[in-house]
């Protein structure tokens, strides 16, 4: 078949004890079946054609066998995490934000960390400056803090797929 695309389908890979570790790229989750370590458990509705063979394209996998994982329980601070911890809305006035804006200035001593960083639109970032929130009696429209769940570690800012939430959100 045509190669896959960077944009191809992304794919929830869940460990044997339907535990979810990460998203993988629709190759990878092929491979994974098609080598027989891993089950397909909800499917696209795609096809993957070769010369000789049709794969139906999974959405979530689960491992064959289980494997221990050392979690970091941190989130690493990237753009795209923040931008989705944050909605993708500005912290000051709640437009789209297009940047990030340190509420203590990293020219004051403010640390790149979850609690100091904040997604911002270009205007208030501009406004702002490397001025501290008091000096211009602003305030925040939420708090910031770094993302928490399973949801976070396995997604890490990546979108999710709809078809994915009843493996992310754990058994009430």
């Amino acid at each position: 078949g045509a190669p896959m695309s960077s944009n191809s389908p992304r794919v929830l890979l869940l460990n044997a004890s339907y535990e979810p570790l990460c998203v993988i790229s629709a190759r990878r989750a092929v491979v994974l079946v098609l080598l027989g370590k891993a089950v397909g458990v909800e499917n696209s509705g795609l096809r993957l054609h070769s010369a000789t063979a049709a794969v139906e394209l999974p959405l979530v996998v689960r491992l064959v066998r289980y494997v221990k994982v050392p979690y970091s329980h941190q989130v690493p601070l990237t753009r795209r995490a923040l931008f989705a911890r944050d909605a993708g809305l500005c912290a000051y006035c709640g437009r789209a934000a297009t940047t990030i804006d340190h509420i203590v200035p990293r020219s004051r001593g403010g640390a790149h960390t979850w609690d100091n960083v904040v997604s911002a639109c270009a205007r208030c970032n501009q406004a702002k400056a490397d001025r501290a929130l008091a000096e211009l009696g602003w305030t925040l429209r939420v708090r910031p803090a770094p993302p928490s769940g399973c949801s976070w570690r396995v997604l890490r800012g990546t979108p999710s797929h709809p078809q994915w939430e009843s493996y992310l959100t754990p058994a009430a």
